[in-house]
């Protein structure tokens, strides 16, 4: 069983300035052709809102080679328009229907994705240049287009982080796509970070001309970038700095008068900017502001084909709710999951190996597009899954988790000092420039704590399992309930503890206590595989960690009444597939490793 908290918190104080506008309607508005106004004294190798006058790479390099580059507006809810980049196959005529891959989103603006990038010239967004040119989007006759999500770029309107605006605006792409005389009607929706949420949002609004989602690296609930159950995240003002600074971002200088306009959008409606920071700082999962932006919740019943990647290990957008997701979720599901960070499917390392470990993504994903956009049959039969798990070995399954069985374990009672090892900004380390400068795409890296636990420390206690026999995989979503003695805060963290007391920390997760009673939540999804003789161990405490700012309440916990409910799978079925650890497993590792001691024999068992 998952849990959610459902706490009640004064939020911390906040700085002005941000970029997150509530729009009043999430359904999309009718859709028709582009809204054309000729744009005044467009640039030499420049596209224009007109589709006959596309530009190509011969006249503007960052145009894709084998693409012709045109522009158009179109209406969104609330009266924004919202602004498209399109990228057509220059050997077709201008009317040649083919499928469409759309991206929306807030990283598509001409002068760069999180700021300006140094070009020379105006032109289309070079974000997927990697999978236009990787994947010969071109050649293989597909249309792609790129649309600034309400507030950025060259579209009107304020920044809704994945709200009922940015919802709409979503649907209305995605209508809009399918309606123009060179599309089939057939659209997939292709991102990475905030672009696929965008994505997954698409597959919950469960329109008809949407075919196909590729998702990489995702949020699955809005709430959870923010915050845990309640607890702020570091970035919780900064991140909507964040986006603010990308909002304003000015337009190049060749850019035409309408894009322009569009672009400083803010300067005539500042409270875009207010609006964003007030918004988000909400702890209340059950808000109205955050149930509208649950998109693990809302994929009950969406059927939308969906290909995903999620890094187990990622330190920024984590896997939370993914499996609640899944779960809802019931059309075909493609997935590649494992121990890596923040990164895409073809992405390479310094020494050049692949970052995720496995060959083929582009390959992969074309095939998929090809199937569902299309209806070609593949002539490879991929995988559902293709999982890579803590040692780094790759397997594939039908779904995603697989489990042999479950277990409730019974922790022992004990009590901490919630002294809050990690309890303001400073102690995470970062400077407030790295932390208002936190969007989804550049999250700065956070030191470990993962100090030496002695036995009998205050401000945390850990009970172990018996070793175990063979090896066992941990996977799905554990979950924790407890009864504590007094209010304050509580980290759970588990531990792979090896037989001299060498132990890696493979998951952990944070909660407010209001008051003294009941407490139950979820830990981060795991893929976690104990070797034979290994323990588990799980640790229960005040807050050791700069993920989170921590408000400590000087409280002595006592917590007893202890469960942890995991799902458990058997590593000797595992059906093997070609693939090579993720270089950033290694790098885990070594920052989540310290010594445990006074270990001692366990007291519950993870028997299966």
């Amino acid at each position: 069983m998952r849990f959610r908290t459902r706490l009640s918190r004064t939020a911390p104080a906040v700085a002005a300035a941000a970029t997150l506008l509530l729009a009043g309607s999430a359904a999309p508005a009718a859709i028709g052709a582009p809204v054309v106004a000729g744009p005044a004294g467009a640039a030499v190798g420049q596209a224009t809102a007109d589709s006959d006058d596309p530009v190509t790479h011969d006249e503007n390099e960052r145009v894709p080679e084998g693409a012709a580059w045109t522009e158009a507006y179109f209406p969104s809810s609330g009266g924004v328009e919202l602004h498209a980049d399109i990228l057509r196959p220059a050997h077709l005529a201008p009317d040649a229907r083919t499928p469409v891959i759309l991206s929306v989103g807030p990283y598509f603006a001409h002068a760069g994705q999180t700021g300006p990038e140094g070009w020379d010239v105006v032109g289309p967004s070079a974000r997927f240049r990697d999978f236009v040119d990787g994947a010969d989007l071109m050649r293989h006759e597909y249309t792609f287009v790129m649309v600034d999500i309400r507030g950025f770029g060259g579209s009107t309107g304020c920044l809704d982080w994945t709200g009922p605006g940015e919802q709409a605006d979503i649907g209305a792409a995605i209508e809009w796509s399918a309606s123009q005389e060179w599309s089939t009607g057939d659209v997939g929706m292709y991102g990475k970070s905030y672009d696929a949420v965008t994505g997954l949002a698409g597959n919950n609004l469960d329109l008809e001309p949407l075919k196909a989602v590729v998702a990489q690296e995702p949020l699955w609930n809005m709430y959870n970038y923010l915050w845990s159950n309640e607890v702020a995240r570091p970035n919780v003002t900064g991140t909507p700095n964040a986006y603010n600074s990308i909002a304003t971002m000015p337009p190049m200088d060749g850019d035409d008068e309408r894009y322009a306009a569009n672009a400083r959008y803010e300067d005539e409606h500042p409270e875009c900017l207010s609006d964003n920071l007030a918004d988000g700082n909400n702890p209340d999962l059950e808000s109205e502001y955050w149930d509208a932006r649950n998109l693990a919740d809302d994929a009950v019943g969406t059927d939308t084909p969906l290909f995903v990647t999620q890094g187990f290990s990622e330190p920024n957008t984590k896997p939370e709710d993914m499996e609640i997701f899944l779960d809802n979720h019931t059309g075909v599901e493609r997935g590649w999951l494992g121990p890596w960070d923040h990164v895409r499917g073809n992405d390479v390392v310094s020494d050049g190996r692949l970052a995720m470990g496995r060959e083929g993504f582009f390959d992969e994903v074309m095939r998929f597009y090809d199937e569902f956009l299309k209806g070609e049959t593949p002539g490879v039969e991929d995988p559902a899954y293709a999982i890579q798990d803590s040692t780094g070995a790759w397997r594939v399954q039908d779904t995603w988790p697989e489990a042999d069985g479950s277990t409730v374990a019974r922790l022992g009672k004990g009590s901490y000092v919630d002294d809050g090892g990690a309890s303001s900004l400073a102690a995470t380390g970062l400077t407030r420039a790295q932390v208002d400068g936190w969007d989804m795409e550049h999250a700065p890296t956070l030191a470990p704590r993962t100090r030496s636990f002695a036995a009998g420390a205050s401000s945390s206690y850990l009970t172990y399992s018996t070793p175990v026999d063979s090896d066992v995989r941990i996977t799905g979503t554990p979950s924790v309930a407890f009864r504590a003695g007094a209010a304050g805060e509580v980290m759970v963290r588990l531990w792979d503890v090896a037989p001299d007391g060498t132990a890696t920390m493979f998951d952990e997760n944070v909660a407010l206590i209001e008051r003294r009673g009941r407490v139950a939540f979820d830990l981060k999804s795991a893929d976690w595989t104990l070797a034979e003789g290994h323990q588990l161990g799980v640790q229960i405490g005040t807050i050791e960690s700069g993920g989170w700012l921590a408000e400590p309440s000087g409280n002595r916990i006592s917590v007893s009444g202890a469960r942890l409910s995991l799902d458990l799978q058997d590593p000797a079925g595992d059906v093997a597939t070609p693939g090579e650890p993720a270089p950033y497993l290694e790098r885990y590792r070594a920052g989540n490793t310290t010594t445990l001691t006074d270990v001692g024999e366990g007291t519950f068992d993870l028997g299966r």
